[in-house]
């Protein structure tokens, strides 16, 4: 009997070692990243790019394993003012095409606690890529009490320094430095 609960525990334990990242895809009506500048040391001005696709390749028992992968059109940017909108889109900034995209993937993911990490990456912004770290928390992992599926939800954040990106324009009166707040929840993949 000994021997029996041990090859059990042994085959567990190695069929666990064996686990494969499973695909989760962004859920894009609950996924968004909210941005803010200093704007002359008068306001914060906020923003946010929403609805965009992407893959997280989550290994929940080794998270460093994990992978994940985001694209958006430049064009989903929000700023609750069309003015303000078409100067970001204009030559001052962007000059982005219809189909110009924002892409980001990950490189590396440093585990440094129960539930968050560094997740470093590529990001492509403004025909510029650069690696960029975000600093990510696990909010939860389960079945949706809705989609009866599995779900997880994740929070990150991190500063741009816009001119890196060649998107200085009237730095430093209107702040360089760009604060993201990112919040996605994403579904396993059918």
């Amino acid at each position: 009997m000994k021997h029996v609960i041990l090859a059990a525990a042994f085959a567990a334990g190695a069929s666990a070692a064996a686990a494969e990242p499973v695909k989760y895809v962004l859920d894009a009506s609950h996924s968004q990243i909210v941005f803010a500048y200093d704007h002359l040391g008068y306001s914060t001005t906020w923003g946010m790019f929403s609805g965009f696709e992407g893959e997280i390749m989550f290994d929940q028992a080794n998270p460093a394993n994990s992978s994940v992968t985001v694209s958006f059109p430049v064009r989903t940017m929000l700023t609750g003012w069309e003015a303000r909108f078409q100067h970001f889109m204009s030559p001052d900034f962007f000059g982005a095409a219809d189909d110009e995209m924002v892409s980001f993937t990950s490189t590396a993911i440093e585990v440094t606690g129960d539930t968050t990490a560094l997740i470093t990456g590529d990001l492509t912004l403004n025909g510029v890529t650069k690696s960029v770290v975000l600093d990510a928390v696990l909010n939860q992992v389960g079945d949706h009490p809705m989609a009866g599926k599995p779900w997880a939800g994740f929070d990150a954040t991190t500063t741009l320094v816009r001119s890196e990106f060649n998107l200085g324009q009237f730095a430093p009166f209107v702040g360089d430095e760009v604060a993201l707040q990112i919040s996605v929840e994403a579904m396993q993949a059918d």
